[in-house]
């Protein structure tokens, strides 16, 4: 039975969103861990580590999303290891995350000059200490404007854990649409929704892009 939509409703889907949150940060920070290894492995002086890392993120930058959501979720119960959508969605989004971010600061890590590298190894440094106190912090700097970037595409990336039944904010959206059947109103509140999460991301991802380039010029 139809029925109206109301202020009920608009709570439901709000609390919603503390999903879509939870969801984001497993997946920001295990991506970040991962994302980690798989830059200084692309950076290493390992042809198999080179070639390993290259491979992970040609994987899962070259599939959907939605393909990797349902071969974690589906994939694990067809052979026998059946599992709940939020660490099936988590899995997915973590190894997604991994590979951007791998492949983002790898960009941040590569754009350091050359001359720091060469002047640490005049030093003898080891390549530990060199990655540890010369070239990463410097790339850390670099990365923060893309990897909040990345952050908003992530939050709106968890829309799609609702195809395999996780409740966030997308699937509160559907539910309270089939009971209402009020796509506008149901669909409009979770896009404000996701616009208040996102926006002031994005505001300060570009305010990073440009303080970047000003010390560049400087």
């Amino acid at each position: 039975m139809i029925r109206e939509f109301s202020a009920s409703d608009i709570l439901f889907i709000a609390s919603a969103a503390r999903w879509t949150l939870i969801l984001s940060a497993i997946a920001f920070l295990g991506g970040a861990i991962g994302g980690r290894g798989i830059a200084l492995a692309r950076t290493s002086g390992g042809t198999l580590l080179r070639r390993v890392a290259a491979g992970f993120i040609q994987i899962f930058q070259g599939t959907p999303l939605l393909m990797q959501l349902f071969l974690v979720y589906f994939g694990l119960a067809v052979v026998g290891l059946p599992i709940n959508p939020l660490l099936a969605a988590a899995v997915a989004l973590t190894f997604h995350a991994s590979a951007y971010l791998g492949e983002i600061w790898r960009g941040a890590i590569e754009a350091v000059p050359s001359g720091q590298t060469e002047a640490s190894m005049a030093l003898s440094l080891s390549y530990t200490d060199r990655m540890r106190h010369v070239v990463l912090p410097q790339a850390m700097r670099l990365a923060v404007a893309p990897t909040v970037g990345f952050l908003v595409q992530l939050i709106k990336g968890t829309s799609l854990a609702s195809i395999i039944g996780f409740t966030e904010l997308t699937r509160a959206g559907q539910i309270i649409n089939n009971a209402t059947f009020k796509p506008f109103l149901v669909f409009g509140t979770v896009a404000a929704l996701y616009f208040i999460l996102c926006w002031p991301l994005s505001l300060l991802a570009r305010r990073l892009e440009a303080r970047m380039r000003r010390a560049v010029t400087r």
